[in-house]
C-alpha cells in the first residue's frame, strides 16, 4: 500500500507530504482546487510521461516521491532487477527539471521511467475520471476482459503463435508468387557458397599469410642483418664488443678492490653484458629458424592472390572473407528451406494448427470470464439504481488474429424487457458512468493490486446512487488501500480518512495548492460544504452528520 507521498515544485503544488492509511481514502475541494495533480503527481512517480510544464512556475525542478510497503510480487521484481527492499518497501522517486529532463530512481537507486512502470503495475491501479469512455473501444473491453480472467499468458502466447504462423505463410506466398526468382537466387548462391568452401579462408588468417609473406620476402636481409649484429657483438675477429665489454668489465673490477669508488660503475656495466649475452643467444635462435625457402614464399604469395581476387569479387575486405561465407551459406540454408514447398507447406499447417490450439484455450478461458464478469456487472448495477438491468459479454466469432478467434463486445440492457445492445449505443451518460464504475470495482476485486485508486468515476452520478458508490468503494477498502477523488458528498462521508485540497496564495503572492487531512469537526464542515455550496447552515451541517454518522 501507498504509505507516503512527496510533492515538491508540481505545476501548482509548492511542498506536500502526505501519509496514508489503509482502507478507504478520499480527496474533496472546490472544483480547480488540484485534487486530480495529486493522482497525476503520484502518476508520474509511477513512470508515467511528463515534461517542463509540470514544473511549477519559476521552480528549478519537480520532485515526486512515493513510499510503498510491499507485498511479495513486488519484492520478487526487486530483487530480480537488483532493486534492495529497503524496510519493506519501495521508493520510487521522480524528479523532471525545468528543462524537460527526468530522472527516476527505486530505492535511491538510478532506474528507467519503464522501470518504474513495471514495478507501479504490482503496486497502483489507477481508473481515471475518462475510464468510461475507453469502454466504449472494443481494444480496452478486451484487454479489461482477459486481465478479468487473468489470461495475460494465454493472450501473449497466441499473439507470439499468430506471428510465427503468419510468417511462415507470407515465406509459403512469395514462393509460389516468385518460384522462378528464388530458383534462380538459390543457383546464385550455391555457386558462391561453394566457391568460398573450396578457398576456404579461415578467420585471421590473412594477417597469418601476410605476416609469413612479409617474413619470407625480406628473408635474405633479415639473414644478413642478424649475422652482422651477431659478428659485432661475439664472432667478430676484430674485438667483437661482448669480449671487449667482458675486459673492460674485468680490470674495472681489480680497479674498484683499490678504489671502491670504481665499484658502482662495475655495477652498471655488468647487467649491460649480462643483456648483451642474453641477445647473443637469441639472435642465434633466431638464425636457427629463419631460412631462405623460395618455395614456400610462392605458395604463400599464391594464396594472398587467391584470397584477394575472392575478395575483389565479393566486393568485401579479406578480413571479412569468413563472414560473407557464413552469411552467404545462412541465405543459402534458407532457399534451400523454403524451395521444399511441400515440406513448407506441411510445416505452415502445423504451426496454424498450433496457433489455432492456443487460440481455443484463450477462447474457453474468455468465455468463462465473460460469463461471470456480465453476472457480476448485472447485480451490481441492481444496487445503482439500474433495476432490471443487464449487461452481457458477448465473444463474436471473427476472424483468426493475433488477439484470437473472436472480437469482445459489452452489451447492456438499461431496464427488463429489453435486448441487450452494445454498450456505446444504448448507454446515457449517467448509466454509463455507473456501469464503468461497477466494472471498475468489479475487476479490480479479480486482481492482486494493492492499491486502487479512482478519480472522479463517480462523475455523472447523484442521490441515493452515490451513497451506494460510496458503500461499495468502502467495501473495496476493506480489502485494499482505496484512494478516491470525488466531489459527491455521499462518497467522501463513507471513508475512513479524508484529505481536503484548497487553493492558498503563498508570502511571494503565488497561488498553491495545499492539502489537510481532516479530523472529524472538519469533516461535517467539508461534507456540508459539498452538500449546500458556498452558504453552510445548521441545516447543512446536521445532513453532513447525519451522512457521516451512517
Amino acid at each position: 500500500m501507498l504509505r507516503t507521498l512527496s510533492i515538491r515544485d508540481f505545476v501548482i503544488v509548492d511542498s506536500i507530504e502526505l501519509e496514508f492509511s489503509a482502507g478507504f481514502t478520499v480527496f474533496t475541494g472546490e472544483t480547480g482546487a488540484g485534487k486530480s495533480i495529486l493522482i497525476d503527481a503520484l502518476t508520474l512517480a509511477l513512470g508515467g510521461r511528463g515534461d517542463a510544464s509540470v514544473v511549477r512556475e519559476g521552480a528549478a525542478k519537480a520532485d515526486i516521491s512515493a513510499d510503498f510497503a510491499v507485498g511479495e510480487p513486488a519484492r520478487d521484481w526487486l530483487a530480480a532487477n537488483e532493486f534492495a527492499v529497503e524496510e519493506g518497501g519501495a521508493l520510487l522517486r521522480r524528479v523532471i527539471d525545468n528543462a524537460g529532463r527526468s530522472k527516476a530512481y527505486i530505492n535511491g537507486i538510478a532506474a528507467t521511467a519503464s522501470q518504474l512502470r513495471e514495478l507501479g503495475d504490482l503496486l497502483v491501479d489507477i481508473h481515471g475520471q475518462h475510464a468510461h469512455q475507453s469502454l466504449m473501444k472494443a481494444e480496452a473491453q478486451r484487454a479489461l476482459l482477459d486481465g478479468q480472467a487473468g489470461a495475460g499468458a494465454d493472450v501473449k502466447a497466441v499473439a507470439a503463435s499468430y506471428k510465427a504462423w503468419r510468417a511462415l505463410a507470407k515465406q509459403l506466398q512469395e514462393f509460389e508468387t516468385n518460384a522462378a526468382n528464388v530458383l534462380y537466387e538459390r543457383e546464385r548462391l550455391e555457386w558462391q557458397v561453394n566457391e568460398l568452401e573450396k578457398l576456404a579462408v579461415k578467420p585471421g588468417e590473412w594477417a597469418d599469410v601476410s605476416n609469413e609473406q612479409s617474413r619470407l620476402s625480406h628473408a635474405a636481409s633479415l639473414l644478413e642483418g642478424a649475422q652482422e649484429a651477431l659478428a659485432a657483438l661475439s664472432e667478430s675477429d676484430d674485438h667483437p664488443i661482448l669480449s671487449q665489454l667482458s675486459s673492460l668489465n674485468q680490470k674495472l673490477g681489480k680497479l674498484a678492490g683499490i678504489d671502491t669508488g670504481l665499484q658502482a660503475i662495475v655495477d652498471l656495466i655488468e647487467p649491460a653484458r649480462i643483456q648483451l649475452q642474453e641477445a647473443v643467444y637469441a639472435i642465434n635462435d633466431y638464425l636457427d629458424r629463419v631460412e631462405l625457402d623460395p618455395e614456400r614464399l610462392r605458395q604463400v604469395e599464391s594464396r594472398m592472390e587467391a584470397i584477394h581476387s575472392a575478395a575483389r569479387k565479393f566486393r568485401v575486405t579479406e578480413e571479412q572473407l569468413p563472414e560473407e561465407h557464413a552469411k552467404l551459406a545462412e541465405r543459402l540454408a534458407q532457399i534451400a528451406d523454403a524451395s521444399d514447398i511441400d515440406g513448407l507447406r506441411k510445416q505452415e499447417e502445423k504451426l496454424k494448427a498450433a496457433y489455432l490450439q492456443v487460440a481455443a484455450g484463450l477462447s474457453a478461458t474468455r468465455a468463462q470470464a465473460a460469463r461471470q464478469l456480465g453476472e457480476a456487472v448485472t447485480r451490481a448495477m441492481q444496487e445503482l439504481n439500474m433495476t432490471g438491468g443487464r449487461f452481457e459479454v458477448a465473444l463474436n466469432a471473427g476472424e483468426p488474429g493475433a488477439h484470437g478467434l473472436e472480437q469482445v463486445e459489452f452489451l447492456v440492457a438499461g431496464h427488463a424487457g429489453v435486448a441487450a445492445r452494445p454498450l456505446a449505443k444504448v448507454a446515457s451518460g449517467g448509466e454509463l458512468a455507473r456501469i464503468s464504475l461497477a466494472i471498475s470495482v468489479i475487476t479490480s476485486n479479480a486482481t492482486a493490486t494493492p492499491t486502487l485508486i479512482f478519480d472522479e468515476v463517480d462523475s455523472g452520478i447523484g442521490g441515493g446512487v452515490a451513497e451506494v458508490v460510496g458503500r461499495l468503494l468502502r467495501r473495496l477498502g476493506q480489502e485494499r488501500q482505496v484512494l478516491c477523488v470525488t466531489h459527491l458528498p455521499q462518497v467522501a462521508s463513507q471513508a475512513g480518512q479524508h484529505f481536503q485540497v484548497a487553493k492558498g496564495t503563498l508570502d511571494n503572492g503565488k497561488t498553491a495548492s495545499r492539502i489537510d487531512v481532516l479530523d472529524a469537526k472538519a469533516r461535517v464542515e467539508e461534507v456540508a460544504r459539498m452538500l449546500g455550496g458556498l452558504e453552510i447552515t445548521a441545516t447543512t451541517r446536521k445532513h453532513a452528520r447525519e451522512l457521516l454518522a451512517s
